[in-house]
């Protein structure tokens, strides 16, 4: 009875240590080209006095560049303020080991859109498309994340990540502190 038991033990021990599998909002691969795209993962959510706002991450592989879309989704009945992505803004990732990476935006500006929804709020949607500099993927690999800041066109703002959220929005749980040790295999070559 206690090698069955101590058996069971190890084959769910090797279970939870067992890598997750990539999954994919879009995978094709073609005569054009390949493209990848993770689905979206919540790294940030604050919910305040009528206001909501959200980050989400997903990582895209294009004919074998990496780049990570950030996607920002703001809701409120009362002003939202107009951030824009240009090719000056930046998304810095601190580490837990202390180094900082930087990503790099692509030369596209965008300010972003705004909805109203039927309930009177204003949903302001903005996606910024960011670079990895050469090197730094491994770096994200190795160690989790304690803070991100984003420069916008005119404006920055640090969000503190981290280590498990459990969404009000959705009910899942995310570990936003291990996204990229976690899921930058699902784009790299």
């Amino acid at each position: 009875m206690k090698q069955l038991l101590l058996t069971a033990l190890f084959f769910l021990s090797l279970n939870s240590f067992a890598q997750t599998d990539c999954e994919y909002a879009t995978n094709v691969k073609d005569s054009v080209g390949t493209y990848k795209i993770t689905k979206e993962y919540l790294i940030s959510e604050k919910i305040f006095a009528g206001t909501s706002s959200y980050i989400f991450y997903t990582l895209s592989l294009t004919d074998g560049l990496p780049t990570l879309n950030v996607q920002l989704i703001q809701k409120s009945k009362g002003f939202i303020k107009a951030n824009c992505f240009d090719k000056n803004s930046r998304l810095y990732l601190q580490l837990n080991n202390g180094k900082v990476i930087t990503l790099v935006h692509t030369n596209l500006e965008y300010c972003g859109s705004m909805i109203r929804d039927e309930n009177g709020f204003d949903n302001r949607v903005i996606v910024g498309n960011f670079m990895f500099m050469k090197g730094t993927m491994e770096d994200l690999k190795s160690s989790p994340l304690s803070l991100m800041r984003i420069k916008y066109l005119s404006d920055t703002e640090d969000y503190i990540v981290k280590k498990q959220l459990v969404s009000e929005l959705n009910g899942k749980t995310y570990q936003p502190e291990t996204y990229f040790i976690n899921n930058l295999k699902c784009v790299e070559n």
